[in-house]
């Protein structure tokens, strides 16, 4: 604080005195504690985690974008990505600065960001190789870019050493549809997507997207042989298969190639069951009961049961004794007559209204 006199108020002029203390009053308040400065609202998200991957000539740069501003809970103000790439010796040092990286590398793409791309699992760009015959390191980045043209710091950098002796896809697949299974089968690639042969083929991948676009691989480890039975599938419903060439690449990793070309089906059930078998019958008074082994197929919905006293009438025109479909692999005829011969026999019938061919016929007596 200051302080005045008496006798300085009185040797000074009002209007200089005025001044004097208004002045004094600035230096005061100056001399009070200051806020810090708040930080600058962030125009752009400042950088993504990326990663990839190769898949026959291509690499496959992968990231997530994040849901909404935690702060506003409005969406990031992001236009667009920014792909970079630079192209280096395998024998160069791994670690380079931004600055470096920025000097030195090629945008390659600029991906649109929409409302829509926020909140998504997951996005991807892909990058066609060219390969030169020479062993290289690539090494990738991503920037956003905002709606005014502000740049955010660079992602990670993703480094791959891409493989030049992957195998090409598998060429001619096709399927048939069995009782039991999806049964596919294809033809080797003949060379690798270099050009170089022999193919480097470790095996192969089978993949099957279901009516709910879910994607799941069939095989636990690459398949040695150029066939492969689906036996977990349902008939009428949709299902799309595609098959990828296994190769050994850098680093002992495996490999795969591109999709082979791609077969969407719907089976059908056109299989009939099997006749039913192991029929036994036995006759007591006024019943005659007919005992006969399960059928195996899982889809099969019930039995008929015929019967005839005449062998030799037509099997057309035997009587149907189970007009509603039999559930049960047992059953009692309690409609015959003492001392009267009955011949029988059965079909099986699937849930899809395919009949089995007639069974063998069997007959008793009744007592």
């Amino acid at each position: 604080m200051l302080f005045f006199t008496l006798k300085h108020i009185k040797q000074t002029n009002k209007r200089t005195l005025l001044a004097f203390i208004f002045f004094a009053l600035l230096i005061n308040i100056s001399c009070g504690k200051r806020k810090p400065p708040l930080p600058p609202i962030e125009k752009v998200i400042q950088r993504v985690e990326i990663s990839g991957f190769q898949r026959g000539d291509k690499v496959l740069i992968l990231w997530t974008m994040a849901s909404r501003n935690p702060s506003t809970g409005s969406l990031l103000n992001i236009n667009q990505a920014d792909i970079y790439r630079l192209a280096e010796s395998i024998k160069s040092k791994t670690s380079i600065s931004e600055e470096e990286f920025a000097s030195r590398s090629t945008l390659i793409a600029t991906l649109p960001i929409s409302d829509a791309d926020f909140g998504r699992k997951q996005l991807t760009f892909t990058d066609t190789l060219n390969f030169a015959g020479q062993p290289v390191r690539l090494r990738y980045a991503v920037r956003f870019v905002n709606a005014s043209g502000q740049k955010a710091a660079f992602s990670n950098f993703f480094l791959i050493e891409p493989t030049a002796g992957v195998a090409n896809i598998p060429r001619d697949t096709n399927l048939e549809v069995s009782q039991n299974a999806v049964l596919l089968n294809w033809k080797p690639p003949d060379k690798n997507i270099d050009g170089s042969v022999p193919p480097n083929i470790l095996g192969y991948n089978i993949y099957r997207i279901d009516e709910k676009n879910n994607l799941k691989m069939l095989n636990n480890l690459p398949v040695s042989k150029t066939e492969f039975a689906d036996k977990f599938f349902e008939f009428e419903k949709t299902y799309t298969y595609f098959i990828r060439t296994v190769s050994l690449g850098t680093d002992s990793e495996p490999v795969e190639s591109s999709d082979s070309n791609i077969i969407t089906i719907i089976p059908k059930d056109t299989f009939a069951p099997i006749s039913p078998s192991s029929i036994t019958i036995a006759a007591s008074p006024n019943i005659i009961s007919i005992f006969f082994a399960v059928n195996p197929e899982n889809d099969v919905a019930g039995y008929k049961v015929y019967r005839s006293s005449d062998p030799t009438k037509p099997k057309s025109e035997w009587a149907l004794l189970t007009p509603e479909l039999l559930l049960k692999n047992t059953f009692q005829d309690t409609n015959v007559e003492s001392g009267k011969k009955y011949f029988y026999y059965l079909t099986a019938i699937d849930k899809f209204g395919n009949i089995s061919e007639i069974s063998e016929v069997v007959s008793e007596t009744v007592p």
